[in-house]
């Protein structure tokens, strides 16, 4: 939340809408069977989130060990996480978002003697079913939390489970068939019989009914029709096998199958598909409701692996019917590897496969129209620049450059992104034209590189290409500035764009045709590296800042190409800003008047007049480098980031900090303003973006209802006095949180006389007021003793505290005390399991505890200044006797003496 400062009250104010963390760096994926809910691993913990709204419901509490498998209940009610301890930690799906931790229900310290690396749940949410690194699978009840079978003789980590539960009623079976198919680095895949073990009620490690070879690597995929009839493995030797379960054969029956108790039926391998890849996922496609399952030729089935494509296969003919992938790219070595597929998960409730990659990015594609529906990015790294872009409607995209060579595009209503690919190296810097549409990106590859949106289709989601390439530089491009006058005629219509780079020169280019960029001039602007630049809103004047601690401004001459005569470019330097004492990390002009803001790394930000180049205001409060710096309100405020993590909301006129946005722990390189100015959007190294919403007229409509209550609530206590009603008076004004008005409260019924005779015999000096005291609720009389200490200290109001806390120990007891300081800390938390009640009773007794040390001391103070008067006062009654016995007869004594000395005792 934005802390406003200053002394004006009306400042704008903003608030944190939403954040884009890290949503996955590690481990398994789970997704609800309708799509809407994700749980990811980020770092030791897992994370749910809305799919649909990009919100993060909650986060489950680990043991602060890696997750190493993870699996969630068809029905989404309950979640499975083995961690590297080997632990199993069972947990609840909550029903809406919580601000805390979800804890475990169940916990099993040492569920495995090595890790699980492998999981997942029958059917009917009954059992789990978990492979070790040690080749142990074990199937747990999850309902009652125990083990019901152990398989032992996998040769080694167990790669994949399935159940086999068939439920096909068409299909009639001399049995009731569960089965548990399983897969190890052995490359073998086993079949044992449930039933047959729960029926002899054995503990103990069983033999497999079936043992199948066929695979000459690690098979990652299993998956099983309906009818339990035909079963499809696929591995990492680049082959789907296809298994009928229910043939009348036993060829397929190994040595070691044949010891256990086998079944008529033995399964057969009835066909083998290349896929020319190593495949990491498998599973078949259903359609309508049953996978169709008379033959194999009738199946159909997915692979996902090595290339990061999903291809769709027809057993029939082994061919592919299609491929689900994204825009085919020209990608490196390395960022083919990190598009590998990890994971698939098929979704038949919505037809849609969810593919996971190396790169932590996890893609959904639509069956139906066989397009890439939505991209989640796993993990941003560090961030370096952002802007808003405009492809269909204002702002609706924002485009963040990483520490990467892909540039993310995310919508501005949800996490739902996309990866353009097209730089070599690290990019660096970004930058909009007029309109939002089109905007450029530079790269460590020394390019700079122009995209606009390519989709024309309103209902899809919007594609992005790039349209030109610019080169020349020598080293790095570190910034660009795009015109900003609306100029725009089409997918390449920017009129020019400027490119700064660490060989210290400027260069402008303008997109001449498709994919061609002309050069018009380059400049030896700067003795070091070139930070930033910045083209003023009229496109005549061009802003450079550099580590050399200057920023100069120059004229931009430019005519574009008319008949014969070719384009003309050129920069002319105007002046120099010279103060900083150290580099300037980034120019920005002013939207409406003729000045220039700069932020350095001596931790200020500068204005400059651009009639004589000097500095006119100076701006300190952050305790870094500033690395951003943008105009808003017409040019009256700043916003800044810098290297302490903060983003900053400056008073231009007044030379203050109006606002201070804290949501970061790593420099915040880039900054972003809507266009509307209603939304700044701050993203930094540590991989946050945070969405600031504008506030402060809903601000101040709180405020003012605030002001309108409050001073209803001034008139009913009022009135409550007036009606001597001093319960309500009481509580009114606890619930307003006023002590001045309880204090002037209590010394009116102290100042005023008895007026009957239980008034006379109460302990504060009115009935009703004892009656409010010993009935009064336990955060009320906790609020109550605490302004009690607070009047405490001071001699002239001591007398009513001391008289208020005589009521309260004579009218309630010490129970009764402690309770109010426990209902009053349970009160502030909120309880999500029964730890949290031991935890605000030891709150609660803390905060006694510290109001008691607190009072003691004034007490005792008081109580001693009251013995010395009652002491002093015995000389005076003494004087006084011997007056009256005659002592002084004959002695003239001063009366004024006795009552001076009356007053100072």
């Amino acid at each position: 939340m934005a802390s406003t400062g200053g002394k004006s009250r009306l400042k704008t104010v903003y608030k944190n809408k939403r954040s884009i963390g890290p949503l996955h760096t590690c481990g398994s994926v789970a997704v609800s069977g309708d799509g809407s809910k994700l749980i990811t691993c980020v770092a030791e913990e897992a994370v749910l989130t809305n799919i649909l709204t990009g919100e993060e419901i909650c986060r489950f509490a680990g043991d602060t060990q890696s997750i190493t498998s993870l699996c969630l209940t068809p029905s989404a009610s309950q979640l499975i996480v083995f961690t590297s301890a080997p632990s199993l930690r069972v947990y609840e799906i909550p029903t809406a978002a919580a601000s805390n931790k979800i804890h475990p229900v169940r916990v099993v310290a040492r569920a495995h003697d090595a890790p699980v690396h492998v999981c997942t749940i029958d059917p009917s949410s009954t059992y789990l079913a978990s492979g070790s690194a040690d080749g142990v699978v074990k199937v747990w009840d999850i309902k009652r939390g125990y083990v019901t079978h152990i398989f032992k003789g996998h040769g080694g980590i167990v790669s994949a489970l399935k159940f086999n539960f068939p439920r096909d009623p068409s299909v009639v079976v001399s049995q009731n068939i569960l089965q548990l198919i399983t897969a190890s680095v052995d490359t073998r895949i086993r079949i044992f019989d449930l039933t047959a073990t729960a029926s002899k009620g054995d503990q103990g490690a069983l033999r497999p009914i079936a043992v199948l070879e066929g695979h000459v690597s690690v098979p990652r995929g299993l998956d099983v029709t309906p009818d339990g009839k035909w079963l499809i493995s696929g591995g990492r030797d680049s082959v789907v096998l296809v298994w009928n379960l229910h043939a009348k054969s036993i060829g397929a029956k190994s040595a070691e199958a044949t010891k256990g108790k086998g079944k008529s039926n033995s399964p057969v391998l009835a066909q083998t598909i290349p896929v020319m890849e190593r495949v990491e996922a498998v599973g078949l496609l259903q359609a309508g409701d049953l996978v169709p399952s008379s033959s194999a030729s009738q199946l159909r089935f997915y692979t996902a692996g090595e290339k990061g494509i999903i291809r769709i296969w027809n057993v029939k003919d082994s061919s592919v019917l299609y491929s689900l992938s994204q825009a085919a790219d020209l990608q490196t070595e390395d960022q083919e590897e990190q598009r590998q597929i990890v994971e698939a998960v098929y979704l038949p409730l919505i037809s849609t496969i969810v593919s996971v990659h190396a790169d932590q990015n996890i893609l959904f594609y639509d069956l139906n129209t066989r397009n890439l529906h939505r991209q989640l990015i796993g993990f941003n790294d560090e961030i370096v620049d952002a802007v808003f872009l405009s492809p269909k409607s204002v702002d609706s995209h924002i485009a963040f450059a990483t520490n990467s060579s892909l540039i993310r595009i995310y919508s501005t209503a949800g996490l739902d992104a996309r990866l353009l690919t097209g730089h070599t190296e690290i990019v660096l810097s970004l930058d909009h034209g007029a309109g939002g549409k089109l905007f450029a990106s530079g790269s460590k590859d020394r390019s700079v590189r122009l995209w606009a949106p390519a989709s024309p289709n309103d209902n899809l989601p919007t594609e992005w290409g790039c349209v030109a390439i610019c080169e020349g530089h020598a080293e790095s491009v570190g910034t660009i500035a795009m015109s900003r006058a609306s100029g725009e005629d089409g997918t390449t219509g920017v009129q020019f764009m400027f490119s700064g780079s660490q060989d210290r020169t400027i260069k402008m280019c303008m997109a001449k045709s498709l994919m061609k960029c002309k050069s018009l001039t380059t400049h030896k602007a700067h003795e070091k590296d070139i930070n930033s630049l910045d083209v003023a809103p009229n496109d005549r004047l061009l802003a450079s800042g550099s580590q050399d601690r200057t920023a100069k401004i120059y004229e931009i001459d430019f005519s574009r190409a008319t008949g014969d005569r070719s384009a003309h470019g050129e920069i002319k330097l105007l002046g120099t800003c010279k103060g900083h004492k150290r580099g300037i990390w980034t120019v920005k002009f002013g939207r409406s008047e003729r000045v220039l803001a700069t932020g350095s790394g001596d931790k200020t930000v500068k204005l400059w007049n651009l009639e004589d180049f000097t500095c006119v205001k100076t701006f300190e409060g952050h305790t870094n480098s500033v690395l951003r710096v943008d105009f808003i309100d017409h040019g009256m405020q700043l916003v800044t980031s810098a290297s302490d993590g903060l983003v900053k909301l400056w008073n231009v006129r007044e030379e203050e900090c109006t606002a201070t946005m804290d949501n970061h722990e790593d420099k915040v390189w880039a900054l972003a303003v809507s266009t509307d100015e209603r939304t700044i959007v701050s993203a930094a190294a540590d991989s946050v973006v945070t969405f600031w919403q504008d506030c402060t007229e809903e601000q101040e409509r709180e405020e003012e209802a605030k002001r309108s209550e409050l001073v209803l609530r001034e008139q009913d206590f009022m009135n409550y006095l007036s009606l001597h009603d001093y319960r309500k008076a009481i509580q009114l004004a606890l619930a307003m949180q006023q002590p001045g008005r309880l204090l002037s409260l209590f010394k009116g019924i102290r100042a005023t006389p008895s007026e009957s005779a239980a008034d006379a015999s109460s302990v504060t000096g009115n009935s009703a007021v004892d009656e409010v005291l010993r009935t009064l609720g336990g955060s009320d009389l906790a609020r109550l003793l605490r302004y009690v200490r607070d009047w405490n200290p001071n001699a002239k109001t001591s007398g009513v505290a001391q008289g208020v806390l005589y009521a309260v120990m004579k009218l309630r007891s010490a129970d009764d005390v402690i309770a109010a300081f426990t209902d009053e800390a349970q009160e502030g938390i909120l309880q999500s399991s029964g730890q949290e009640s031991v935890k605000s009773t030891a709150s609660g007794n803390t905060a006694l505890k510290e109001l008691v040390d607190g009072m003691i001391p004034y007490t005792e103070r008081h109580l001693s200044r009251v013995d010395r008067l009652v002491q002093d006062s015995f000389v005076v009654d003494y004087i006084l006797s011997e007056m009256d016995d005659g002592m002084f007869d004959g002695q003239e004594v001063d009366t004024m003496d006795i009552d001076t000395y009356e007053v100072s005792s």
